[in-house]
């Protein structure tokens, strides 16, 4: 069976193989900017002060210069790895934790599992931004700190979805075969509801990495996400509020569109992912 962007043919290919080149290009960019930056091709995303102040974009400063006289290129490439940085380590983290939830929750069931929904159904009722500016104020300023408040926000999307797979998946045939036979608990979790439960996470954990990319940039837009000192695309918007009314579009601009397009990527992606997963081939 052809992956997603092995289907040039289908909407669900193209949107997917857009996607992969888009993200991976992202990846690129975050591993290459601090070796460059390291081997001094690239200017220190923090270095300013001594370059010109709001600088427009020239040859000398290709997306021109913030308030600071840091160089918009510079911290915008360095936002790229940053931003991943933390989705990533959110995510996974948030993934560890509400998959094995989810299906000892669904499976063994009983108060245990009624206590876990309750909470979970809790936090799921929250807006995403809500409750993650109310974890970073509570943690307070920092990369740990934000993937911490961004590892909270999603664990509930992985148990509910994760849960509802493994209690329908538990009364299948082969599941009460396997019980009949003797098998623990245990054992039917590892070798025969993982594998059916998990074939919709990766989908779910691409579209969460699109909204976690937009919810880290509301937390520095709003200067609870990460120390100035760290290139952040949301606390460079964040910065750049006051400058695009006298004209200086440009610390706005190319922070924005990075994040713009990167949360598209992963939205296409994610999209595609669906699709191929569901069955559907849209023309």
């Amino acid at each position: 069976m052809l992956l997603p962007w092995q289907s040039p043919g289908t909407l669900s290919g193209r949107m997917a193989r857009w996607g992969l080149w888009i993200v991976l290009g992202y990846g690129v960019v975050a591993l290459l900017t601090p070796l460059l930056i390291h081997l001094g091709w690239l200017v220190d995303p923090n270095a300013g002060l001594d370059q010109p102040l709001y600088a427009a974009p020239s040859p000398a400063h290709w997306c021109g210069t913030d308030r600071l006289g840091r160089d918009v290129c510079v911290r915008t490439l360095a936002g790229s790895g940053v931003a991943l940085q933390v989705v990533v380590i959110a995510l996974l983290l948030a993934l560890l934790i509400g998959v094995p939830l989810g299906m000892v929750s669904g499976y063994l069931g009983g108060a245990m599992d009624r206590l876990l929904v309750l909470l979970m159904d809790t936090l799921y009722t929250l807006p995403v931004l809500l409750l993650s500016v109310v974890l970073a104020f509570l943690l307070g300023r920092g990369l740990p700190n934000a993937a911490a408040a961004l590892c909270v926000v999603y664990i509930p999307q992985y148990f509910r979805v994760v849960r509802n797979q493994t209690a329908q998946v538990k009364a299948e045939l082969f599941v009460e075969a396997a019980r009949s036979l003797g098998a623990g608990p245990a054992w039917i979790l590892r070798h025969y509801l993982f594998r059916n439960v998990i074939t919709t996470v990766p989908v779910l954990l691409t579209l969460n990495a699109a909204d976690a990319v937009l919810v880290l940039g509301g937390l520095g837009f709003l200067g609870l996400g990460l120390p100035e000192t760290i290139p952040e695309w949301g606390g460079d918007l964040q910065m750049a509020l006051t400058a695009v009314p006298t004209g200086i579009w440009w610390t706005a601009l190319f922070p924005g569109l990075a994040m713009f397009v990167l949360v598209l990527g992963l939205s296409f992606l994610g999209e595609g992912l669906e699709s191929w997963l569901s069955g559907q081939r849209p023309g």
